[in-house]
C-alpha cells in the first residue's frame, strides 16, 4: 500500500456519499483512506450538573464524528484501510495540510458550494481544487 486518500467529512450525508466513493476507490487503487474532519475552534469546556461532570472538547468532537464516518465507510465498503483524523483550521486548509503531512495522492471532496451562491463566495472543494498538492476528485454528492 503505497498511495493514501484523503476525504472531508463534516457530518452531513452529502460528505457521506463522497467519503464512500473515496473508499470504493481507495479498495481498487490498494490505497489508505484518511476521512478527515475539521474544527474552528480549540475550545475546551467542562460543564457540571449535580454530581455529573462532562468536558467538552472541539477536538475531540471533531476526531469522534471523523471515527463515525470512518466506521460506517468501514461497514459499508469491506476491505478498506481507514483512519480518522481531525485538524484545526478551515475546512480547505485542513484537508491541504493533511495531504501534505502524509504525502496523499488524492482529495475527494463533495460538490456541495460550487453552484448558486456558493460558486461566488467559494466552497471546500474550490479552495482545495485549488491549492491542493495532488489531485482532487470532486464527487457529485447533491444528487
Amino acid at each position: 500500500m503505497s498511495e493514501t486518500i484523503i476525504v472531508g467529512v463534516d457530518g452531513s450525508e452529502t460528505a457521506l456519499r463522497a467519503a464512500r466513493r473515496a473508499a470504493n476507490l481507495a479498495v481498487k487503487l490498494d490505497a489508505e483512506l484518511v476521512v478527515v474532519t475539521a474544527h474552528a475552534s480549540d475550545n475546551t469546556e467542562v460543564v457540571s450538573i449535580g454530581s455529573d461532570t462532562w468536558i467538552l472538547d472541539d477536538a475531540e468532537q471533531a476526531r469522534k464524528l471523523a471515527q463515525r464516518v470512518a466506521n460506517d465507510v468501514q461497514s459499508a465498503v469491506p476491505g478498506v484501510n481507514i483512519t480518522a483524523a481531525a485538524g484545526h483550521g478551515k475546512p480547505g486548509d485542513v484537508l491541504i495540510s493533511e495531504a501534505e503531512g502524509r504525502n496523499a495522492s488524492m482529495i475527494v471532496v463533495g460538490n456541495v458550494g460550487m453552484k448558486g451562491l456558493g460558486r461566488v463566495l467559494g466552497s471546500v472543494a474550490s479552495s482545495v481544487a485549488h491549492s491542493a498538492p495532488c489531485d482532487v476528485l470532486v464527487v457529485k454528492t447533491d444528487k
